[in-house]
């Protein structure tokens, strides 16, 4: 193998971590290949010489992708003003991205990655300035260290410092709340029954007071244009859609969240519905039926 294919045998080696990076970084799959693909084509665009002279392509991969998944969070903004109804982040079957690699993933290292890619996770980033997102993910999630970060960003590496801890202090109020697995399991597969069995008091009873339901249907099909607030308003709202779609199956899958939903018509995933669980009762319903972001359980 001469020395070309060596090359690009091992860039192209980076590819699924870089799409990993790049999901945490933006929230969806289609964006996140599409940053990736963008990466690749600034490194080919190089002469040999400058190519040759870059030390660690492995560096300079993850910094151009953080780069342009940097500019891609600050138009995102104005592009969900045009969004139809309310933007979720796409949602992945368990395990399906790791920073590391192709390679089995620690059992020990789990609930660490899994959570990183869990829809209450990336809600909560969404929410964060897009300096204060790529300063969280690139060290909290793959341990870049402070001044490589503040070239991505353009800020001193003590004013990175200062956008993770900011970034670490919402994420943890988060993690300090959300229920331990089993509890959310338990609460989930009580849903599951509710809805099932179309039973409006056990279902209501599960949900907090305040609970949100959020649907994202992106324009493409049918769903809720604004959030549904209020435990029996969610209650009834998820049991009418049951009623109108009853060739639909309700069926439990492992989430980053834990246990969550598919709905599925035969062979066909038409959506994907996540949880959170604080204190034995559901906060958030997040509802993906959007066509573009289900390719991940349809494949």
């Amino acid at each position: 193998m001469d020395d070309l294919s060596v090359e690009m045998a091992d860039v192209m080696a980076e590819r699924r971590r870089l799409i990993a990076l790049a999901y945490r970084l933006l929230g969806t799959l289609e964006e996140a290949e599409d940053a990736v693909q963008e990466t690749y084509l600034r490194w080919y665009r190089l002469s040999g010489d400058e190519r040759a002279a870059i030390d660690n392509p492995q560096g300079w991969l993850t910094r151009v992708a953080s780069r342009v998944c940097l500019d891609v969070l600050k138009s995102a903004r104005a592009r969900r003003e045009q969004y139809v109804g309310p933007w979720l982040p796409e949602p992945l079957p368990f395990d399906a991205l790791s920073p590391g690699g192709t390679g089995p993933v620690d059992p020990a290292d789990r609930i660490t990655l899994d959570d990183t890619i869990s829809t209450a996770l990336l809600v909560i980033l969404d929410a964060m300035t897009p300096a204060e997102r790529v300063a969280f993910v690139l060290h909290d999630v793959f341990a870049l260290p402070f001044p490589d970060i503040a070239t991505v960003v353009g800020r001193t590496p003590a004013a990175v410092r200062q956008l993770a801890t900011a970034a670490r202090r919402k994420v943890a109020t988060h993690r300090e709340t959300v229920a331990p697995v089993e509890q959310h399991d338990a609460v989930v597969r009580a849903f599951s029954a509710a809805v099932s069995g179309g039973d409006l008091g056990a279902l209501t009873a599960l949900l907090d007071p305040s609970v949100v339901l959020r649907s994202d249907g992106g324009g493409v099909v049918s769903a809720a244009i604004n959030p549904v607030t209020g435990a029996d308003r969610v209650a009834r709202f998820v049991l009418g859609v049951m009623v109108k779609r009853p060739g639909w199956e309700l069926v439990e899958r492992p989430t980053a969240d834990g246990l969550g939903f598919v709905w599925r018509t035969g062979d066909a995933v038409m959506g994907v519905i996540n949880v959170k669980v604080v204190a034995g009762l559901v906060t958030d319903v997040w509802m993906v039926v959007n066509p573009g972001k289900l390719s991940s359980w349809t494949a």
